[in-house]
């Protein structure tokens, strides 16, 4: 009996293997050729007295009502070049990024075929980590100032945000913006349906990220990654006997969804959760809704309501 199970078991194995192999095989046949512009190298190699044909050519980044002298002092700042500098350092060659994009866009083609193929814009920005990147529709907008490194000296940022300043964070980031294009915003404001709709956009990166760890998928670290597994159960049972799956206390945003050091049980555990921890909850709950309903596709789940794919999960955390 225990060998009948085992060849069961491998069998299984195997055929996912193959179905997932036939996945790839089709996605990497689909014709993609990302264009990259570097608008940082163009603003900040252009002369002074020819901003006006770099405001022509990107009139998005030149709003209306703001004086030339803005960016003219901008262009000529001594630590904005020093910026600029960093960020030539580290993305001189950009041909790496750009293929891990055709490779992203591949991927979104696939399960999204009536996406339009952006085009990607580098830029330095305001150090807005909230902005990293930002899928555009056609656009793809990224601050490369905000991926030289966690250890950059450039960074006064607390550990847990400049631990994803660092260039695998970029294909993450940018399908975190698109999925949040494509997932309509929930009229329930309780714990679960924040939680699910986190875990659309996280489940959204096993698609169209298959190569990535889940620790860069959600910003983790490895270790972060294994707390979670090994506390699933608990922290689920503390959700549940607290009575907060349907609560709509603000506060558990906070303290479960929001970035942060560490989540807040208020309890010993605290110091050594990663923070979003409901995040990474929600991402199983979804996770456990897509294997038990095989049939319904990427696009299909990002509109599926919260309460819908909670019943239907039979999520039940790893013990």
């Amino acid at each position: 009996m225990k060998i009948y199970r085992f060849v069961v078991v491998l069998s299984l194995f195997f055929l996912s293997c193959e179905q997932k192999t036939k996945v790839e095989k089709e996605v990497e046949e689909i014709p993609v050729d990302i264009k990259v512009e570097r608008f940082d190298k163009v603003f900040f190699e252009t002369k002074p007295e020819d901003l006006a044909k770099v405001k022509r050519q990107y009139p998005f980044f030149f709003p209306a009502g703001n004086d030339d002298n803005i960016w003219l002092k901008k262009m000529q700042d001594p630590l904005w070049k020093e910026v600029y500098t960093e960020v030539q350092k580290k993305y001189a060659n950009f041909e790496p990024v750009r293929q891990e994009f055709n490779k992203l866009f591949q991927h979104v083609k696939y399960y999204f075929p009536k996406s339009k193929t952006p085009k990607v814009i580098t830029v330095i920005g305001e150090m807005d980590y909230t902005s990293k990147a930002i899928y555009a529709d056609s656009l793809v907008i990224v601050a490369l100032e905000l991926y030289l490194g966690k250890e950059h000296k450039f960074y006064q940022f607390p550990n847990y945000l400049k631990q994803n300043f660092e260039e695998k964070q970029i294909m993450p980031d940018v399908v975190s913006s698109f999925a949040y294009r494509n997932i309509p915003a929930f009229a329930d404001k309780n714990l679960i349906s924040q939680m699910i709709f986190e875990g659309k956009q996280l489940y959204a990166k096993d698609l169209l990220l298959p190569e990535y760890s889940d620790a860069d998928k959600i910003g983790y670290t490895p270790e972060q990654i294994k707390w979670s597994q090994e506390n699933e159960a608990y922290m689920w049972r503390f959700i549940i006997e607290n009575e907060m799956l349907y609560s709509d206390d603000p506060k558990l945003t906070t303290r479960f969804i929001a970035p942060a050091p560490f989540s807040k049980f208020y309890l010993e555990i605290d110091n050594d959760s990663p923070g979003r921890i409901c995040a990474w909850l929600g991402w199983q709950i979804v996770r456990s809704y897509m294997k038990n309903n095989t049939n319904v596709t990427l696009p299909e789940l990002l509109k599926i309501n919260a309460k819908e794919i909670f019943e239907q999960s039979k999520y039940k955390p790893k013990k």
